[in-house]
């Protein structure tokens, strides 16, 4: 797996992962919704922790930086 994940993507992911959970502690979205939700922040936190999107892979999307070369 290689690194396809840039540092400004990982930031947008880590606050919508926040605010589904803050969402879902303050029973503001509840039942279904909030199982759904809390699916997707979870993905969205696994994606942060290993710097790879299987999506972005897939389209050949990378928002992360290439390497300088000397």
């Amino acid at each position: 797996m290689k690194k396809n994940i840039g540092s400004s993507d990982k930031l947008v992911r880590i606050l919508i992962a926040l605010a589904i959970i803050i969402l879902y502690y303050t029973n503001i979205i509840t039942g279904m919704l909030a199982i759904v939700l809390m699916g997707v922040g979870i993905v969205l936190l696994l994606t942060v922790l290993f710097n790879f999107c299987p999506l972005y892979s897939i389209f050949g999307i990378k928002t992360c930086k290439a390497p300088q070369k000397k």
